[in-house]
């Protein structure tokens, strides 16, 4: 049922995403649907936690600097957008827009998740450049600058952040966490 609910979104939008159109996708019955999820925002929720673990993991200790660590993990969240999982989240958040219920879900649910896993994997991160740990507060105004701009691109923009972004975020966040 997730994977119907993905490939649903994927081949026709968030708008063309129905509880009717995943039953059938998935060759269920609509009420076997509804007694797990009580709407698409829902299952559309259960399926970005159950994808968008793995693709969305730090690996410390994978690269040879901190800042090639730190590109590479920006890279994954660029890439991540382009993936149905990443499809997804923005459809959700462009959804959370409109609808107060989505947003409070999507924000107390998989974004809080989210914020914790990547706070923690620049915090080491940080901790292992600097030589010591860095500020809990600054930690998260870093993460801020170094997400912003691949979030601006995929939901403004429209497009994958370059490489290029991704080096660039990586290069000020350590630049200012160094300077702390």
């Amino acid at each position: 049922m997730l994977n119907a609910a993905d490939d649903l979104l994927v081949e026709r939008g968030f708008t063309g995403v129905t509880m009717e159109g995943i039953a059938a996708r998935a060759g269920v019955a609509k009420q076997t649907i509804y007694r797990w999820w009580k709407s698409k925002v829902d299952i559309l929720l259960d399926t970005l936690a159950a994808d968008a673990g793995e693709a969305l993991a730090w690996r410390p200790g994978t690269a040879s600097s901190a800042e090639e660590e730190l590109r590479e993990q920006l890279g994954r969240v660029a890439a991540f957008f382009g993936e149905p999982a990443g499809q997804v989240l923005l459809a959700l958040v462009g959804h959370a827009q409109l609808d107060p219920e989505t947003a409070a879900k999507l924000r107390d649910g998989f974004l809080r998740e989210q914020r914790e896993r990547d706070l923690a994997g620049l915090g080491a991160l940080l901790a292992r450049h600097a030589g010591h740990p860095v500020d809990e507060r600054l930690t998260a105004v870093l993460l801020d600058v170094a997400l912003g701009p691949l979030y601006h691109q995929a939901l403004v923009l429209g497009r994958p952040a370059d490489p290029g972004t991704s080096a660039a975020m990586a290069r000020l966040v350590l630049a200012e966490a160094t300077r702390s």
